[in-house]
């Protein structure tokens, strides 16, 4: 499995596990209100949200610079 492969696979579940800390955020709002919701839930979210800003940047600059060194144009 080349780097890339792997790193679009991370992504993948990086955003399985962000929605799923978004949802597990909202559900734990409504039954305990917003001022009883602990700091570790409030921001759980935040970790898989910069694991995703690294890898989709990492995908981001990567089609554009192997675009570039293949010799590719929009033809």
């Amino acid at each position: 499995m080349t780097f890339s492969r792997f790193n679009r696979s991370f992504h993948r579940w990086a955003s399985i596990v962000f929605t799923l800390t978004v949802a597990a955020n909202f559900v734990a709002i409504g039954f305990l209100g917003q001022a009883g919701v602990p700091p570790i839930i409030t921001y759980s979210p935040l970790l898989p949200l910069f694991l995703l800003l690294g890898s989709g940047l990492f995908m981001l600059f990567q089609h554009y610079f192997g675009r570039r060194r293949t010799g590719l144009t929009n033809a």
